[in-house]
């Protein structure tokens, strides 16, 4: 159902785009004229062996799309029950996903979280009329209590909370054990300085693929 406030942010961001030429926008066009989400985003040497986490699963089609084309394991992270719940169903009678109904943070603890669909986030209650509790775990320590020693590939769309989990696990050590990287950065808080140091550290161990500014990026372990 379209509702009068999905065609006005639609309208809002068009102004955006066309009239004030908006930078990260003007990106998404160019994202989505280049066919991104059926290409960048699911064009990874991947096999049946390979494990993928996806930290913001939603309602898990990312995670179906991956299984489907390589057989990879995917342990998909979705705090907010209801697309949880929808994880769970879609994913019945497949085995290799694995829906956790927890978020991945800097630290364990519950938050308050919006309750708005794929733009539920930690960080924007003042914007929302709802919200509920939901657990997040700190990501290092509930990787490894996963038994998870590599990951080959990591994907990021967690509305704002990159910049918590990133720094925590490049402070564990865990980037070197991360082949491939796809994430979303958002525009919260100081937005750039924070996505700045982020992908200073990122580009001690890993080598840009693309980069589609705050739609997303990808990024690949350097070689040896």
């Amino acid at each position: 159902m379209i509702t009068f406030r999905r065609v006005a942010r639609g309208l809002k961001n068009l102004y955006r785009r066309e009239v004030l030429r908006d930078g990260p926008l003007l990106e998404a066009k160019r994202w989505f004229r280049d066919k991104g989400d059926t290409t960048l985003r699911l064009d990874y040497p991947l096999d049946e062996d390979s494990i993928v986490v996806d930290l913001g699963g939603y309602i898990g089609q990312w995670a179906l799309d991956i299984h489907e084309r390589y057989g990879s394991t995917v342990h998909v992270f979705e705090p907010v029950p209801s697309l949880h719940a929808t994880c769970v169903e879609r994913f019945s009678g497949k085995p290799k996903l694995h829906a956790h109904r927890y978020g991945l943070s800097d630290k364990d603890g519950t938050f308050a979280i919006t309750d708005d669909g794929d733009a539920s986030s930690f960080v924007s209650l003042e914007k929302s009329d709802s919200h509920i509790n939901c657990e997040l775990r700190s990501a290092p320590a509930a990787l490894n209590a996963l038994g998870l020693d590599h990951i080959d590939l990591l994907k990021l769309n967690i509305e704002g909370g990159e910049f918590a989990v990133l720094p925590a696990l490049i402070e564990a050590g865990w980037l070197p054990r991360i082949r491939f990287l796809q994430i979303q950065f958002h525009t919260v808080g100081d937005y750039d300085a924070m996505r700045d140091a982020i992908r200073a550290k990122l580009a001690e161990t890993h080598d840009e693929q693309w980069c589609y500014r705050f739609v997303w990026e990808g990024w690949e372990r350097k070689p040896g």
